[in-house]
């Protein structure tokens, strides 16, 4: 049995890990790892790929891919039902389009730089959270561990999804649509419930974070804890196209909360209806369809991370 799992999707970062990956396994080779590497075929295949292998006897994950893979990664740990996540130690090669999950770690895009940290192999336990949604009015339920968005957020991946599956794309792919699903997108009126305390009002988008990143570097909320048991909301209420586009530098230097028609929660239970059906993103990936509920799911994910950031930027 080898040491390291490593589940490569060769799609991922529209091409980049299939280019790239004789460079990342002769890295791998160097370090010493002593892997196996199986490769994804298509969405969803991740999480089956991991559950069957953690059955088969693998303990520790290595992901090279994006935040989607992560994701898949993930829920292929909570799928497995022989052991307790925890149990399960996973780490990242990042060479995804948006990378956001290890700028909350920082954890460098650069191959060796990852590849050393994965050698240290210092470990915490991170919160994942749980969403309800619907999809044709059947109800479904996906693991996340860095950051859901709804509304004009789950709009925005969508069109970036689309793009990504027909082979386009670029680090700017998301700021794009950000600015071109301005003309379409309008604010609906949303209640909101965390742990009991309701907020209802005509919103244009909420970002639920357990990282702090989104969208390829947009910093949207700034506050988030990846190991506190919370989960992070960051609601944008009714806003004008123009003020959007005045303020998405806010998005990216941390400082969204300050606006006046932001407002941000804490808190490990959610439920969020809708006037009429908006859509949901979570780590990048295209769900569904409101209502949602979600669930933090605390200290749940054993991950590899930067212990030692300095000289190690992201």
């Amino acid at each position: 049995m080898k040491k390291w799992l490593v589940v490569v999707n060769p799609n991922a970062g529209i091409g980049k890990v299939s280019r790239d990956w004789g460079k990342i396994s002769h890295m791998l080779d160097n370090h010493g790892f002593d892997y196996q590497a199986v490769f994804t075929e298509g969405p969803f295949h991740a999480i089956d790929l991991v559950a069957k292998n953690i059955h088969d006897g693998f303990r520790n994950i290595i992901v090279v891919g994006g935040d989607g893979t992560m994701n898949e990664v993930v829920n292929g740990i909570f799928k497995q039902n022989l052991l307790p996540t925890t149990e399960i130690t996973a780490g990242m090669i990042s060479a995804g389009t948006g990378n956001d999950w290890v700028r909350t770690y920082n954890i460098p895009m650069d191959y060796k730089q990852a590849i050393e940290i994965l050698k240290r192999g210092d470990t915490m336990l991170q919160d994942a959270g749980t969403v309800s949604y619907y999809n044709s009015h059947v109800e479904s339920k996906r693991y996340f561990v860095n950051m859901a968005g709804l509304g004009f957020d789950g709009l925005v991946a969508q069109k970036t999804n689309a793009d990504k599956a027909r082979g386009k794309g670029n680090p700017l792919m998301y700021l794009k649509h950000l600015v071109g699903s301005l003309y379409s997108y309008k604010s609906c009126r949303i209640k909101i419930t965390v742990d009991g305390h309701v907020m209802s009002d005509k919103i244009f988008s909420v970002g639920i974070g357990i990282g702090q990143y989104n969208g390829g570097g947009m910093r949207q909320a700034p506050d988030a804890k990846p190991d506190d048991g919370l989960f992070d909301l960051t609601v944008i209420k009714d806003i004008t196209k123009l003020s959007v586009l005045a303020n998405v530098r806010r998005l990216y230097n941390g400082t969204i909360k300050k606006h006046k028609l932001v407002e941000s929660m804490m808190g490990k239970s959610i439920r969020i209806e809708c006037e009429t059906p908006v859509l949901l993103e979570a780590d990048g990936e295209s769900l569904g369809n409101s209502p949602f509920a979600f669930e933090i799911v605390p200290r749940s994910v054993r991950v590899i991370i930067n212990k030692k950031p300095s000289g190690l930027g992201v």
